[in-house]
């Protein structure tokens, strides 16, 4: 007898995390998928290795396609940037919107939003700045909080802005903080909801 193609995940063509189940194998009969990049099978389900878009090939291949290329502005992003045609303001970093995108000219920032109002969007002052994928930015975006800032919050003060551009800041009311915060979102983007609660936790030992 030929066996039941698999249905598809729901979440095909959605953002996915680490941690997230596409597959309960557990439902599944005489049934074979192929599982490609940023997804592994823990027992009787299939989780995401990495954050990106869960793709399917059909018939039955399932990958994360992770967004480690470069940042595509669009209109109402918000993003880290860097002022470089207003004196005196030149080299300030900025969390902004991006107002104006095109694949000629560098994107148009704005530090207010759409009613005109700053709101949250301002220079920010002191603090240490990186680069992470656009991947992991959109993880740190996603709602509800993603455990590894969710881990952190629960014991230490900082504040933090993710750009969707890949860029994040981060302050915190000393430099050890500072570092110890941008460390362990660096280290989280492979890891699953638990693995990043227990990184968080084994970061803390160390400094404490």
């Amino acid at each position: 007898m030929e066996s039941k193609r698999p249905p598809p995940s729901a979440l095909v063509d959605s953002y996915v995390v680490p941690g997230d189940i596409i597959l309960d194998l557990s439902e599944m009969t005489n049934q074979t998928i192929k599982i490609g990049a940023g997804l592994r099978q823990d027992c009787d389900t299939i989780q995401a290795t990495s954050a990106g878009m869960l793709r399917l090939s059909k018939p039955n291949k399932y990958w994360v396609e992770s967004s480690h290329k470069s940042y595509i502005p669009s209109v109402e992003d918000t993003v880290l940037g860097v002022v470089v045609d207003i004196k005196p303001d030149v080299g300030t970093l900025v969390y902004a919107r991006v107002v104006k995108a095109n694949s000629i000219m560098n994107p148009e920032l704005s530090c207010m939003d759409a009613m005109g109002k700053s709101t949250e969007f301002t220079d920010l002052k002191g603090g240490y700045m990186f680069d992470t994928s656009t991947g992991l930015s959109r993880m740190l975006l996603s709602s509800p909080t993603c455990p590894v800032l969710e881990a952190l919050g629960k014991k230490l003060s900082f504040e933090i802005a993710v750009g969707m551009n890949g860029r994040v800041w981060v302050n915190a009311p000393s430099p050890s903080n500072v570092i110890l915060v941008s460390n362990a979102i660096i280290k989280s983007e492979s890891l699953s909801a638990i693995q990043q609660k227990v990184m968080v936790e084994n970061l803390l030992q160390r400094v404490s």
